[in-house]
């Protein structure tokens, strides 16, 4: 009998190292009728990392996202998601790409008739068989990691509007999916509130290893996210200034008129001297 050999790992194995690539965008082109919305957009997402897209209104920042849950089908290119192609896939072929992945929307998008409880088990509660008490655990699990565990009866009318959005990224956790996709997590929200939100999104990445892609306008949130890490140090969680190698691992794409016009660090884009670039830092 052969046995087979130790070099020989699973799709899933390989996913999970360092370096390995879990969204890729290889010239994919997209529009509606004559309105160009993606055109000739190539990107990798490395495992454990952060892509944060930046741009004006209308850039197809969002319409990214929408095609990695196959919201949305290529005109052109080519999408892999957690080692699957993904643009010419069925409805039903990407339910099972869809169960490792996360999304939170801008307004948090809860169930105003559902309990705290209720809405972040809602995804185990749907579509999987696992027993409510091992639901009820995770769910106590993700609302203790975001510091809201003493909210689980509440109903989402009794939040405040950073609870809300940090009780939508624990649904968006509860499965433990692989990537998480924020678009716009921090809109409306005063910047001391957007901070708790940003801080979860950083804890998500450097304590669990979860991949990100984050959709903002919001130059602050986005700068602080990319050079700040999460570290435990005896049991406490602290959210502290990124060594450069890890400040590196979270990188801006800007989209303009269609085009990929940046992709690059904090430092890189903050020292650009492309002139769109610079305006829209301004």
């Amino acid at each position: 009998m052969v046995e087979s050999s130790p070099d020989l790992r699973t799709a899933e194995q390989l996913l999970n190292e360092p370096g390995a690539p879990v969204v890729v965008f290889d010239h994919v082109a997209l529009a509606f009728d004559e309105k160009v919305i993606l055109k000739d957009v190539s990107f990798t997402l490395i495992s454990g990392h952060t892509k944060i897209f930046l741009g004006a209104s209308g850039a197809g920042k969002s319409t990214i996202l929408k095609i990695i849950v196959g919201l949305l089908r290529t005109d052109g290119g080519v999408v892999w998601v957690n080692g699957e192609r993904v643009d010419q896939m069925t409805e039903h072929e990407m339910m099972r790409v869809r169960a490792h992945l996360g999304m939170v929307f801008q307004e948090g998008a809860l169930f105003d008739s559902l309990t705290v409880r209720e809405n972040v088990g809602y995804k185990l509660y749907e579509e999987t068989d696992m027993p409510l008490d091992v639901i009820d655990a995770r769910v106590r699990e993700v609302l203790g990691f975001i510091g809201l565990a003493e909210y689980i009866d509440r109903m989402p009318s009794d939040l405040s509007g950073g609870q809300r959005r940090r009780v939508a990224i624990a649904r968006a956790m509860a499965a433990k999916p692989k990537i998480l996709l924020y678009d716009e997590p921090t809109t409306g929200l005063d910047p001391i509130t957007a901070t708790t939100v940003d801080d979860e999104i950083i804890k998500l990445r450097d304590l669990e290893n979860v991949s990100s892609i984050i959709v903002t306008h919001l130059l602050r949130d986005a700068f602080y996210i990319a050079t700040h890490t999460a570290v435990r140090e005896n049991g406490v969680v602290r959210i502290v200034p990124a060594e450069e190698h890890k400040a590196r691992e979270a990188e801006f794409i800007m989209i303009k008129d269609g085009f990929l016009v940046f992709e690059g660090d904090a430092e890189e884009l903050r020292t650009s001297q492309d002139d769109y670039l610079k305006t829209f830092l301004s």
